[in-house]
């Protein structure tokens, strides 16, 4: 609630290198009295300091930008990623990649008044859903094939996206949630859990090592010996969650 006893508004942000397409959702925002403007970018590289300043509730993001695409600024921004981001654009073929990463919505321009009112509604029941639990959930429900399995996240291995789905990976077996990584990674436990890639995120006490392979590229090498990629944006937030305890190795 806010000192005058009224709710807290939705803080937004509105990223468009077209300073037309900036205007279009800014308009549309000013219309509901629920959402507070923090600011508008023109450029990737801006956007990141204000996200990282202002840390916004909501974003609308543009896909395609000089410097960095809106993938690459949801991949930059880890865990300081807002809580709901929708996409902004002309292109159709970015859908999937859009939710893969853990998108609320995907506006495909050009869009009607009620297609907006509808992204709007779901990001403001994400949002509220996230303030009203500050608790990191110690168990998942996966229904599958007429039974319900009660999971907790401990027995997590890892975890790699799939589609409009996440792979849950728990010793030999494997389940598959309808649920996107930035909402997996936002409630699940910080102190357990990290993300070590744009579509993987690992039970740090699964971690044996850290490596180079033949290629030269970072591995995350787990108790059992899985191997997973480990993306250079996100290695030094792994390495400070291990506290450095985990060996870097370099193939013979």
């Amino acid at each position: 609630m806010s000192p005058e006893g009224l709710p807290a508004r939705i803080r937004a942000l509105v990223v468009d290198d077209e300073p037309l397409a900036r205007s279009n959702v800014v308009l549309l925002l000013r219309a509901n009295p629920e959402v507070e403007i923090v600011g508008e970018c023109g450029s990737a590289m801006e956007c990141l300091e204000v996200i990282r300043q202002q840390k916004p509730d909501l974003v609308f993001l543009d896909v395609r930008m000089p410097e960095y695409d809106g993938f690459d600024i949801l991949e930059m921004l880890g865990r300081d990623a807002p809580p709901a981001v929708i996409f902004v654009t002309a292109y159709d073929q970015y859908a999937l990649k859009a939710f893969d990463t853990g998108a609320l919505d995907y506006l495909l321009k050009p869009f009607n008044n009620a297609r907006f009112a509808r992204a709007l509604e779901r990001a403001k029941e994400r949002i509220a859903l996230r303030k009203s639990s500050s608790a990191k959930m110690d168990r998942l429900t996966i229904k599958s094939a007429g039974h319900v399995l009660f999971l907790a996240t401990a027995e997590i291995d890892w975890i790699e996206a799939a589609d409009y789905y996440a792979s849950l990976h728990v010793g030999t077996k494997t389940h598959l949630l309808r649920r996107s990584m930035n909402d997996l990674e936002a409630d699940l436990d910080p102190c357990l859990f990290c993300r070590i890639h744009r579509s993987t995120i690992v039970n740090l006490e699964r971690v044996r090592e850290l490596r180079f392979d033949s290629d030269g590229e970072y591995e995350v090498v787990l108790a059992d010996a899985t191997r997973l990629k480990l993306s250079r944006r996100y290695r030094k937030e792994l390495q400070s969650r291990l506290g450095q305890s985990v060996p870097m190795k370099v193939p013979l």
